[in-house]
């Protein structure tokens, strides 16, 4: 089981260490606005795309084969060209009653709850209640005076380095606790920042919760409030929701995480925490009509739109000028060629990806209460059949076993400076292996010019030398964030990672 889920990290785009299944990682920020894109890939597929009855078929099949029938499931939901293709639930929704997932159930949606958050500010902004670019003590002027360096923005794009509690050891002793906003803060609050302002990048819950402080703060309700009366009911979406654990919710599908010996009740963790970065509940068809609406101008005005898909640009530092393909509460990538909006979600329980392709008029929505099965994967590959099919893979590269000694070792997470998260590459025969921090070792697949894929995923490796020739970091590109390298360390592989299992 991903360690994300144990440790109810609410993550950017699906589940932490989980790639997307096409990447096309850069160090240029994304157009303003993916409806404006045209990409050879996108005419040259043109003729091949799938009848939405093939479509159809090849998704049911897909997420027949990955939701067992007597298992946790999802709802989903997929449409193309404002036609709904599938719509449809697998697997169960409550393992003691046997009740299957119909596509009307509701689900915690985790991190997708940061859209949301992002789409409040950019209103408020609007309003002229805010500016994006205030420091975060405007409206929190009692944070400790490093805060005073971080914008509103910086906070919504995961490049203020305010450390993310979810990755404190101390907080989950904690879950079941309901906090106050102060006492949520206080878990963060005076620990160092992770970086300088808008110098790095690092998926930060905490960021979100001061975002809903704000939010408070500037719109005088709370953000439950807030989200549920300015957000939700306008669009009708009624069956979406500020998350209680204790409020009875029809149709709301029960939350499971597997353990060595079977499926359990997923361990209990007050909604009260999450809060901003991922207390909200809803359904695929209240998501389709929510995504509807904020990409069509009807949340926000079409220039606050695109400024929330326009991706961060790091500044200054040693990542000056890289791109962290992400905006406002929301990731930006490319899918089979046509840039993609996605967000992903994981909470005790329940895993979940929004994926919008614009210029297709494609929709994906996966609410999952099964979180051994990576939701985005899925919806990458429904996306990818959807668009005409991924890109061809590149051919193996014939290479010398011996030759591959000179990439094993542990390398530091740049995108978690602050913490002690490493990718660690073994050698194993003639297959080199990358092992993310509390996952499984892949293979990788060689590709040549110290270039590598995993063999599941497709995620791109690539490592990177000094002028002697020397391996000394490695770029893994998992859609998530920019794509830094993590320089090598001097340390020791660790013994678990040469006796850990390959997934099966």
């Amino acid at each position: 089981m991903k360690r994300a889920i144990i440790a109810a990290a609410f993550v950017a785009a699906g589940v932490v260490d989980v790639p997307p299944a096409v990447s096309q990682g850069s160090r240029q920020a994304a157009p303003l606005h993916p409806k404006a894109t045209t990409t050879a890939a996108t005419a040259s597929t043109a003729a091949n795309l799938p009848s939405d009855t093939e479509l159809a078929e090849f998704a049911r099949a897909a997420l027949t084969a990955a939701y067992l029938t007597d298992g946790p499931g999802a709802a989903v939901l997929v449409r193309r060209q404002g036609k709904t293709v599938l719509r449809e639930g697998f697997g169960l929704a409550n393992l003691d009653q046997a009740v299957p997932i119909e596509p009307e159930d509701v689900f915690e949606i985790g991190s997708v709850t940061k859209q949301f958050t992002g789409a409040a500010l950019l209103r408020l902004a609007e309003e002229g209640k805010l500016a994006l670019e205030d420091p975060v003590t405007k409206f929190l002027p009692d944070l400790p005076a490093a805060y005073q360096a971080i914008t509103l923005t910086q906070l919504l794009t995961h490049t203020g380095g305010v450390p993310s509690y979810t990755s404190m050891p101390e907080w989950r002793p904690r879950w079941r606790e309901d906090m106050s906003l102060d006492t949520l803060i206080g878990l963060f609050r005076d620990k160092p920042l992770d970086f300088v302002p808008g110098q790095s990048w690092s998926y930060s819950n905490s960021g979100y919760i001061l975002l809903g402080a704000v939010i408070e703060r500037a719109s005088g309700k709370s953000y439950e409030d807030y989200v549920e009366q300015e957000l939700f009911a306008p669009l009708g979406m009624t069956n979406s929701r500020y998350g209680h654990q204790e409020e009875v919710v029809a149709g709301r599908a029960s939350g499971y995480v597997k353990g060595p010996d079977g499926w359990a009740n997923a361990p209990y963790l007050s909604l009260t925490q999450p809060y901003a970065a991922g207390s909200l509940m809803s359904t695929v068809d209240d998501l389709a009509r929510w995504s509807d609406a904020l990409e069509g101008g009807h949340v926000v005005s079409a220039a606050s739109r695109d400024r929330m898909f326009t991706p961060a640009v790091l500044v200054g530092g040693e990542h000056d000028g890289i791109s962290t393909r992400y905006g406002l509460g929301n990731g930006v990538r490319y899918i089979a060629g046509h840039l993609a909006h996605e967000h992903g979600g994981g909470i005790h329980g329940y895993v979940s990806d929004l994926l919008r392709v614009p210029d297709a008029d494609l929709l994906v929505v996966v609410l999952s209460n099964n979180p051994t099965v990576p939701p985005g994967r899925l919806a990458h590959r429904i996306a990818e059949h959807a668009l005409g099919g991924p890109p061809p893979q590149a051919p193996t590269v014939a290479i010398e076993p011996a030759s591959l000694d000179a990439y094993v070792g542990v390398y530091r997470m740049a995108e978690a400076p602050a913490t002690d998260l490493r990718r660690v590459v073994t050698r194993d025969g003639d297959t080199l292996r990358l092992q993310p921090p509390g996952g499984e070792r892949n293979a990788l697949r060689p590709l040549g010019d110290d270039r590598f894929e995993t063999v599941e995923g497709a995620t791109p490796v690539r490592f990177l030398r000094d002028a002697g020739g020397k391996v000394v970091a490695v770029e893994v590109d998992t859609g998530n964030g920019p794509l830094l390298p993590s320089p090598r360390t001097d340390e020791p592989i660790p013994a678990e990672s040469q006796v850990r299992p390959d997934r099966s």
